[in-house]
């Protein structure tokens, strides 16, 4: 199995981000996920501040393997869509510049309630952001629990481009689903991957997944990257935590396990 960067969210470690920069250095990392809404916006950035961001990314050894740029709403519905993928395609266009090749996003509900088929906005959007990536150089990529059949339909309604999937096992499980299975109908659209592990609980209101550590889950992740390697995956794996106490010793062990594999 080729040896895939590891990166951390460094929004998990709840630090101010240089200071989340250098803690992803110090745990062994490749790289860092950063979201370009709530930690690192372009608009608040010079060139004079992008290059001496690349300049400290450079002298601690880590390089943006993706970027985040989760919207309030999804891209399915039609208020104030337009300004949605303005500032999704701009975000994109910035995460470019840092280095990054992928952006993930939700996509919204991926079906329109009738038969379980994308709604028109839906795909519209996505080949829309597909289109710019191709001309941005990041690609948009979206992370989602719906169910493995219902994301491959998307990706076959949206065409070849360069719109992807960020395969998120811990949404995958909280939604009832296999990642396996999502990993082995869509590894050729798989852009990134959460190194989210989880277990399912039962619940009156339906599916849900509580998060553990890394390894310790249903997730199998030794089955998942030998799935993906064999559509020639060579993404990032990106690390998150949300659910613990400690989320600095919780990076250092979900790097230690993936290093393992």
């Amino acid at each position: 199995m080729p040896t895939l960067p590891i990166g951390i969210q460094t929004r998990s470690l709840r630090l101010p981000l240089r200071r989340a920069l250098a803690a992803a250095a110090e745990l062994g990392a490749d790289g860092v996920e950063i979201d370009l809404r709530n930690e690192l916006r372009a608009a608040d950035f010079s060139q004079t501040a992008l290059r001496e961001l690349r300049k400290l990314l450079d002298e601690l050894g880590l390089r943006v393997l993706s970027a985040a740029f989760p919207t309030r709403r999804g891209f399915d519905e039609p208020d104030d869509l337009d300004r949605r993928l303005q500032a999704t395609c701009e975000a994109m266009s910035f995460a470019y510049k840092l280095g990054a090749r992928v952006v993930v996003g939700r996509a919204g509900s991926l079906d329109d309630g009738a038969d379980d088929a994308p709604s028109g906005t839906l795909i519209d959007a996505l080949r829309i952001l597909g289109s710019h990536g191709e001309r941005a150089g990041a690609h948009f990529a979206i992370a989602t629990g719906a169910s493995p059949t219902t994301q491959h339909k998307l990706m076959e309604r949206i065409g070849e481009g360069t719109v992807g999937v960020a395969l998120h096992p811990g949404l995958l499980l909280a939604g009832g689903h296999e990642p396996l299975e999502a990993a082995t109908l869509m590894g050729n659209r798989v852009l990134a991957v959460a190194a989210v592990d989880a277990v399912r609980e039962p619940s009156v209101s339906g599916s849900r997944a509580a998060e553990v550590e890394l390894g310790r889950g249903e997730a199998d992740f030794p089955a998942l990257l030998a799935t993906l390697e064999e559509h020639g995956y060579n993404g990032p794996l990106i690390i998150e935590r949300g659910e613990t106490a400690d989320p600095t010793v919780a990076m250092s062990n979900a790097v230690a396990y993936l290093r393992s594999l």
